[in-house]
């Protein structure tokens, strides 16, 4: 559903994607991933809709699925590196920054198909601080859509995952934060085709309140 100004989300944690949630960097992506189709002698835009929310070697098995897992590993180690030197247009979603200075000191994690490097280079690039809790590529076995990531981050953390709110913008993520167990909010244009719980335009419609009790309350819309 759309946000509306009585949309109100309890939580004691938050695990935040980083691409398209925190950072527009699709300018970025698409670049690269334009690059590698044309490559591969594939279709730009076909492309594209398969890519966002993915880890690289997830991404290039569903669009090359006779090719050997072993070059989808090796080939998505360039496009990282690719990807971490780009990032030109690379900038914060509207209301990134509040947002993530008002959860200074409550529970909250990033986490993203990025590895360390590529995750670093764009927050900074976006002018953003990076959580204190990160899992990243390097942090998992396998890409979003499991959940493996979300329920890591749930882990570290310390709190359930019932008690997690997930805030994304792809499908991947999306159905990842579904299948962990945990509550959706759904951000910017792509979001709402996939079924989160809620959505929202940019991070300026979501305020986050600390309860007595050390719980969350998020207000949205």
């Amino acid at each position: 559903m759309t946000a509306t100004a009585s949309t109100v989300l309890p939580a004691r944690a938050l695990l935040l994607d980083m691409d398209g949630t925190l950072v527009n960097s699709d300018a970025a992506v698409d670049r690269v991933w334009r690059r590698w189709a044309d490559r591969h002698g594939l279709d730009g835009d076909e492309v594209m809709k398969v890519v966002h929310g993915r880890q690289g070697y997830a991404s290039m098995a569903l669009l090359l699925p006779d090719r050997p897992m072993e070059h989808n590993h090796a080939d998505n180690a360039r496009m990282l590196a690719e990807e971490t030197a780009d990032t030109e247009g690379v900038v914060a979603i509207p209301g990134a920054a509040e947002f993530l200075a008002s959860l200074r000191g409550l529970p909250h994690a990033l986490v993203t198909s990025a590895d360390v490097a590529l995750s670093t280079a764009r927050m900074a690039a976006a002018g953003l601080a990076q959580p204190d809790v990160r899992v990243t590529a390097e942090s998992v076995g396998a890409s979003k859509p499991d959940p493996e990531g979300f329920l890591k981050g749930a882990a570290e953390l310390g709190i359930a995952p019932a008690d997690c709110v997930v805030f994304e913008d792809s499908g991947a993520g999306i159905a990842a934060g579904r299948a962990a167990g945990m509550r959706v909010v759904g951000v910017g244009p792509r979001a709402g085709f996939h079924g989160p719980d809620v959505v929202v335009e940019d991070l300026t419609r979501v305020r986050v309140e600390a309860d007595a009790d050390g719980g969350l309350r998020l207000h949205i819309g």
